[in-house]
């Protein structure tokens, strides 16, 4: 797997502003991938942040460093001989998490790097682990994450026709949930 943006776009199902991969640092299909992830103050959780909060509040929020480590575990099976496409395809998703333990925190100037590893391959369902880190100190670990693939129409519903590059819906209007 190359190790470029263009790949990670190429390969991940979601677009601006929920890539949260940089780049891909170390790759060994059916096995492991370590990425990276920069942290900057310009992400849009910190848009509207007062300037005068303790350092503490300007922590990356976990639910995105374990939105991260989910797209690393997403690149490695993608990339994988066993990913979705070797079991019929299907949009690769996260069906379970357990033992996450989160053990620090990232700042803006942080770089992540996820250290993901297959566990097993079983179809099309995929079990991984590992762990998160800023420089030498974990932030996370990842006891299991269980990946599975299923077919798009069944996860638009109703068979409709679903592109993964296609720009994401306009935003519906308060009140009106058919607009």
């Amino acid at each position: 797997m190359r190790s470029g943006y263009g790949q990670i776009l190429a390969s991940l199902p979601v677009r601006h502003p929920m890539v949260l991969v940089d780049r891909i640092t170390e790759f060994n299909a059916d096995r492991s991938i370590e990425t990276a992830k920069a942290v900057a103050g310009s992400e849009p959780c910190y848009q509207a942040m007062a300037d005068d909060l303790p350092p503490e509040r300007y922590a990356y929020p976990r639910s995105m460093i374990l939105e991260s480590f989910g797209q690393s575990a997403a690149l490695l099976w993608l990339g994988s001989h066993g990913g979705p496409d070797a079991a019929g395809g299907g949009l690769p998703m996260v069906g379970r998490l357990r033992n996450c333990r989160f053990t620090g925190s990232a700042f803006p100037g942080d770089v992540i790097r996820h250290r993901v590893r297959i566990d097993r391959l079983v179809d099309d369902n995929a079990f991984m682990s590992g762990e998160s880190l800023v420089g030498d100190r974990v932030v996370l670990t990842v006891g299991s994450l269980i990946a599975v693939a299923r077919p798009l129409s069944v996860v638009a519903g109703g068979g409709a026709a679903v592109s993964t590059t296609a720009a994401p819906p306009a935003p519906r209007r308060p009140g009106n949930p058919r607009k």
